[in-house]
């Protein structure tokens, strides 16, 4: 176990997620993520991809009439026929022509989630792509081979285009990679790994630079990470009623029976759990009510509960269903083009997602400046001699400040459109808009919920009673990196040991 009470296995061999085609929850990318898996396609999965490929080659060399990306131009040139000589130097047109991608890079952890649900997507049987192209995603995968993706460019609905392109440009021997985090150009890690490139056959460029793959990548990270953070919300929450001599009775299971959202009850629980033992919330109280931040837990904690749950369900539907374009159904010789590339499902869950992680840091913001308050018994800004010491005063402002922020990106970017491609796709989602900026509002939750932490266990030490053996142990692990604070001293290291406790211990 390490300091921060998670269990280690030093021991790990290679082992793999098996590539099927099945249903892929979040749960078991969080394993495969936090295991080191690696990537294998299962027989049926290749079965499926080699006869997609099949069918649609014979499809294309009996085809008369043009079929949409495969033997046409694209967007509003889906009118324009090519020729059967050039089908290949289309597709590999489109990876280079729609590479347009601007701003910071997308992080590592975030491209690498974009290769595994591109190849779940792939793997359908439905997008016409070569068996050798899923491939070789899955030896990015599994050889650390992490293309370089920007977040600005796509508008979440041809499908993810310029992210996608970034991430596809490697498999041609373009773009630019990291590997084992050394920058590296696409023709640079073929040579050094000694892949050819893939020779893009029909329609296989539209299969990779279509879907959502952005969007439901950061929907996943995001995801994982919110659930550990919507706990970790409950668990401050708890630290700081103790530290604040609050009340336990609005958490009384009756209260949340006759208000049954599954999220309240789930929190009320939660906080009960967590003060289980308590001397602290056991005491007898000078005062009849506590504050909405301290008596409101379950009812605000519990609604981004349900959102987050509500957008869980709605991601993994996501990340199993083929979202290029056109889709290919061998059973009924069809070659469909539609709108399974458009990413209204995730842009309103990402914005949704965003309001509820926002709402989680500006009530824990709201506790951290009751706990300074020099109330109730604690001394105020938490420190001795206050005056000589501004002890946590700054700290809560730093919370303001990350909550200020969160109210501006939780503007919803889902209602925004921009006719694009001559006004053929004429409403867009700005899904990945909505992905970005979630990001961002995540990030800003963990740094609140870090400060919280920081100032209830500093308020703890004035306490003469015990709080619970849970947050006793965790902030025995804690207390290893962070100190008490007797007197001012330059903060910002301290909040940073705390963000990584936050982000690491499991409560």
């Amino acid at each position: 176990m390490d300091k921060f009470g998670i269990k280690t296995n030093k021991n790990m061999t290679d082992t793999f997620h098996l590539i099927s085609g099945d249903f892929l929850s979040i749960a078991e990318i969080k394993t495969i993520i936090t295991e080191h898996k690696k990537l294998k396609l299962s027989d049926s999965a290749k079965e499926k991809i080699i006869a997609c490929r099949d069918y649609l080659d014979e499809k294309v060399e009996r085809s008369e009439a043009p079929i949409y990306g495969i033997n046409t131009g694209f967007g509003s040139l889906c009118d324009t026929e090519i020729s059967k000589k050039d089908l290949g130097q289309l597709q590999t047109n489109l990876v280079i022509s729609h590479a347009c991608g601007m701003g910071e890079e997308v992080p590592k952890e975030i491209v690498r989630l974009m290769i595994l649900l591109k190849v779940q997507g792939l793997s359908q049987g439905h997008s016409g792509v070569q068996l050798a192209t899923v491939q070789r995603l899955i030896d990015f995968y599994n050889h650390d081979v992490t293309p370089i993706v920007y977040t600005q460019g796509s508008l979440g609905a041809s499908g993810d285009l310029a992210s996608l392109a970034h991430l596809s440009l490697p498999l041609i021997g373009q773009g630019e990679v990291y590997h084992n985090n050394i920058r590296s150009t696409g023709a640079g890690i073929n040579q050094q790994m000694g892949w050819d490139p893939i020779q893009l056959q029909s329609k296989e460029g539209l299969a990779l630079l279509n879907g959502t793959q952005f969007m439901s990548a950061y929907a996943t990270h995001c995801m994982i990470q919110l659930e550990h953070f919507s706990a970790w919300a409950d668990f401050a929450a708890a630290t700081s009623i103790d530290a604040f001599d609050g009340r336990i009775e609005p958490y009384n299971h009756l209260i949340h029976q006759v208000r049954p959202h599954e999220g309240q009850i789930a929190t009320a629980k939660a906080v009960n759990t967590y003060l289980e033992g308590s001397e602290l919330i056991k005491r007898k109280k000078a005062h009849v009510q506590d504050p909405y931040c301290l008596r409101c837990v379950p009812q605000v904690h519990g609604a981004s509960k349900d959102t987050i749950a509500h957008a869980k369900k709605v991601t993994e539907t996501e990340i199993n269903s083929v979202t290029d374009n056109p889709t290919i159904f061998i059973e009924t010789d069809e070659v469909v083009s539609a709108g399974n590339f458009h990413g209204q499902p995730l842009a309103l869950v990402l914005d949704f997602l965003a309001i509820a992680a926002a709402e989680l840091a500006s009530i824990s913001e709201r506790r951290c400046y009751k706990l300074v308050s020099g109330t109730r018994g604690l001394p105020a800004f938490l420190v001795g001699n206050p005056g000589l010491n501004s002890g946590f005063m700054i700290a809560q402002y730093a919370a303001a400040s990350a909550v200020s922020q969160n109210k501006q990106l939780a503007t919803p970017a889902s209602v925004d459109t921009i006719d694009s491609s001559n006004g053929q796709e004429d409403h867009v989602s700005m899904g990945a808009n909505a992905a970005t900026k979630l990001l961002r509002v995540v990030e800003n939750l963990e740094k609140v919920l870090a400060i919280e932490w920081f100032t209830a266990t500093q308020a703890l030490e004035f306490r003469d009673e015990k709080t619970s053996q849970a947050i006793q142990k965790a902030i025995g692990f804690y207390r290893d990196r962070v100190h008490f604070l007797e007197n001012d001293e330059v903060m910002y290291p301290l909040i940073e040991l705390s963000r990584e406790f936050v982000r690491r211990y499991r409560v």
